[in-house]
């Protein structure tokens, strides 16, 4: 699936920060609905059924990741990759591409808009602006450009060990 079909906007970030609501993220897609549909529902890998009611994946069944492609210190708008994936057969559902200045302050924005420390997020995913699948989530990962995690950007919720 194509980078270019994918629109992602943010709120609750920055100016736009509401004081204790998690920030949100919207992919909005512009390409064939059954291509993403196909992957956002429960599929099969050699040992593992995924089925949900609605044939479309849980919050608990993908994972949201940023994937550096450049070091941080050194560029100004370091460039990487947003990935969500099927957290049981690792398939990628999505990608596209961003810039760490667009995903560091979401990923901040999610650790302050909460007193108790465990920091929430929704995700959006629309096709051409119609809802498909919204998920709450508490955990995105953040990786350099050698594939090694970053814990102090990342979100990982207390009590949870990588």
């Amino acid at each position: 699936m194509r980078r270019d079909y994918f629109e992602l906007t943010v709120e609750g970030v920055g100016n736009d920060a509401g004081s204790q609501s998690p920030p949100l993220v919207r992919i909005d897609f512009h390409g064939p609905e059954d291509l993403l549909r196909e992957r956002l529902s429960g599929g099969e890998s050699e040992d593992i059924i995924v089925e949900t009611d609605d044939d479309l994946l849980a919050a608990d069944q993908i994972d949201v990741a940023f994937r550096l492609r450049e070091p941080l210190d050194e560029a100004d708008e370091p460039e990487g990759v947003v990935g969500v994936t099927n957290r049981y057969t690792g398939d990628f559902i999505l990608e596209l591409n961003e810039t760490a200045t667009d995903v560091l302050p979401f990923i901040h924005a999610a650790r302050d808009a909460t007193d108790d420390g465990d920091a929430r997020y929704r995700v959006e995913i629309d096709v051409d602006g119609e809802r498909l699948v919204a998920y709450d989530k508490d955990t995105f990962l953040v990786y350099d450009q050698e594939g090694n995690l970053l814990r102090s950007e990342s979100l990982i919720p207390s009590g949870v060990e990588l």
